[in-house]
């Protein structure tokens, strides 16, 4: 992803310059697009700029410190190059960017000028407005550690570790159902307990929804099979036949930790930590002196 800088400063000193700027968009499920404002296609990192994007960019706001860099990228919504349903979808959401300056004849000489992410996105008159917000924008948000009886870990990640694709803690197959697109029915998969998968989460493998996921709300089994309910719908059209992947959810409780997923080393809660009851205590003459639980 890296350019010749020096190349291109020393191509900005000559005075007459064949600068045009290139975005690169990567959405979470990995598919890269590239935009430029030239009037020609550009080519670099195994990625093609296209030139008819219609794709625009205001002047990138930046600033010394920890201030947020941020731009906005305007275009045309079309299906060649971004969708109004991707977007809809949600596609787009907190897409990566990164933008270039560029020599085009020369592609070798470029510079980064911005990375981040798309933040807000308003769409009007066939046309799309996304805001771009810089890499300090994330440090608005708050991080640590919570002290907590229940886990604060998510099931699967770095922190828990566990691994969902082993056997017994996923399934892959059709939907067989859909209603609102986001109560789903599935075949009764009398290997699994009710509620299983409660917590857990529904990727979608195919249709007009692949590669989106959501939170799972309810999972029960009923005489049309079993179903899942969604804490919110896909913004894409599901229809019986696509294909989902659900995996098992965890309600954060240390027994659950032990039980179910026999994973206690990595949990991540604090289940012996006092409530809020422990700092109004007041001495009591109990017969057991012996220093055991008041309780």
């Amino acid at each position: 992803m890296t350019g010749d800088a020096a190349a291109l400063y020393a191509h900005l000193g000559t005075g007459t310059t064949h600068v045009v700027r290139c975005w690169e968009v990567i959405r979470s499920d990995g598919v890269r697009l590239g935009f430029t404002d030239h009037d020609l296609d550009l080519a670099f990192d195994d990625l093609v700029f296209k030139a008819e994007s219609g794709l625009t960019a205001r002047a990138l706001e930046q600033g010394t410190g920890l201030s947020v860099d941020n731009s906005e990228a305007m275009g045309a919504l079309s299906d060649a190059a971004l969708s109004e349903a991707d977007i809809e979808a949600g596609r787009y959401d907190s897409a990566e960017v990164v933008a270039w300056l560029v020599n085009w004849q020369d592609v070798s000489a470029r510079q980064v000028l911005f990375r981040g992410h798309i933040g807000e996105i308003r769409r009007a008159g066939g046309a799309f407005q996304a805001e771009l917000r810089g890499l300090s924008d994330k440090l608005n948000r708050l991080v640590g550690r919570i002290y907590q009886r229940p886990c604060t870990a998510v099931l699967g990640d770095a922190t828990c570790t566990f691994d969902l694709t082993q056997s017994g803690f996923s399934w892959e197959g059709a939907v067989t159902g859909v209603a609102e697109n986001r109560k789903l029915v599935l075949p009764a998969l009398p290997q699994f307990l009710p509620g299983w998968f409660e917590r857990g989460r529904a990727e979608m493998l195919t249709g007009a929804a692949a590669g989106l996921t959501r939170w799972i709300k309810r999972d029960a089994v009923e005489e049309a099979g079993r179903r899942i309910d969604l804490w919110e719908p896909f913004r894409a059209d599901l229809a019986p036949g696509d294909r989902v992947r659900i995996a098992a959810g965890c309600d954060k409780r240390f027994g659950t930790c032990r039980k179910k997923f026999d994973n206690l080393v990595n949990f991540r809660g604090f289940p012996d930590i006092p409530g809020d009851d422990f700092l109004v205590v007041h001495p009591a003459n109990a017969s057991n002196k012996a220093g055991g639980s008041r309780r």
